[in-house]
């Protein structure tokens, strides 16, 4: 897989874990541990990304 391919990817699931954080901040049976859950993972494929576009 090249560097782009797998930037669109980490893209494609950082929008998904945006629509999943909105759709879950909506939703008052979600506790907040899944919130935070979502925020982890969301902040970790952006670290990610950053590490790959800084690095090629």
């Amino acid at each position: 897989m090249t560097i782009e391919a797998h930037l669109e990817s980490l893209e494609k699931k950082h929008v998904a874990l945006e629509r999943e954080l909105h759709s879950a901040l909506a939703s008052p049976s979600v506790n907040d541990q899944e919130i935070a859950d979502l925020k982890r993972r969301k902040l970790r494929l952006k670290d990610e990304m950053e590490r790959l576009k800084t690095r090629y």
